[in-house]
């Protein structure tokens, strides 16, 4: 008969380990033991064979069997992955397998939980568009006439007509106009300034204004008068 908490001094007799429990789950941990060459069920049958009436003593081999059943089901220690277990003390195997048990009970609850709400949200998914390996739908050609055929190809072989300019052509204003308006202004007020007298006209209208402006000064006529650079133009009479 067992006492309480000696599972881990349970004796075995396996085809491929014989001695205590704790010794097969350090081994099975350390990756020394093939865990697909231990037969669980023998090690049940050798329980029953030695327990007792303790209810708390069956408690704990029913969890170290649950463990050792989802590491042999699903593979806990990939290959690949290095399983920090080579200092393990026989005493902690116990406690090392249902920690990493509990952690993938805690890991697999988590993927149900994202599993319920992907399906509770499905209906909130759309894609734009066809699936990426959804087959190209055929486009069936609707029957053509040959005469619609002939008088498309002759049209595609006709010379296009020249293009019109006429919607970029740009056309000046006499700079004679904008001579006599300066100087109507000047006869009024004696003083104007350039930038409020063309600030309504066009960009090119305002190129013209601005080549009368230098004939009236290259004349003689006007005096010009600016106080820093990109500031406004003053223009007065140069007689006054």
């Amino acid at each position: 008969m067992l006492p309480v908490s000696a599972v881990a001094e349970l004796p075995l007799d396996l085809d491929a380990f014989e001695g205590p429990f704790d010794l097969l789950l350090t081994l099975v941990l350390k990756e020394e033991l093939e865990l697909a060459d231990v037969e669980i069920v023998e090690i049940v049958l050798t329980f029953l064979d030695e327990r007792g009436e303790d209810l708390e003593v069956d408690g704990e081999f029913l969890v170290l069997v649950a463990s050792l059943l989802e590491l042999k089901a699903r593979g806990l220690f990939p290959e690949e992955e290095e399983v920090p277990f080579e200092d393990l003390d026989p005493d902690d195997a116990a406690g090392e397998l249902a920690e990493l048990l509990a952690q993938y009970r805690r890991f697999r609850t988590a993927a149900g939980w994202l599993e319920d709400k992907l399906d509770a949200e499905s209906d909130r998914f759309f894609r734009l568009g066809p699936a990426p390996l959804a087959p190209v739908p055929e486009r069936p050609l609707a029957p053509q006439q040959p005469e619609s055929l002939a008088a498309a190809l002759r049209a595609l072989a006709a010379e296009p007509p020249a293009p019109s300019l006429r919607h970029i052509t740009l056309t000046f204003p006499p700079v004679s106009l904008f001579l006599e308006r300066f100087r109507a202004v000047l006869r009024r007020r004696g003083r104007f300034v350039f930038d409020k007298e063309v600030e309504r006209l066009t960009r090119v209208e305002q190129a013209v204004a601005f080549l009368a402006l230098l004939e009236l000064r290259k004349a003689g006529e006007i005096a010009i008068g600016q106080a820093a650079p990109f500031e406004e133009i003053t223009v007065w009479n140069n007689a006054a």
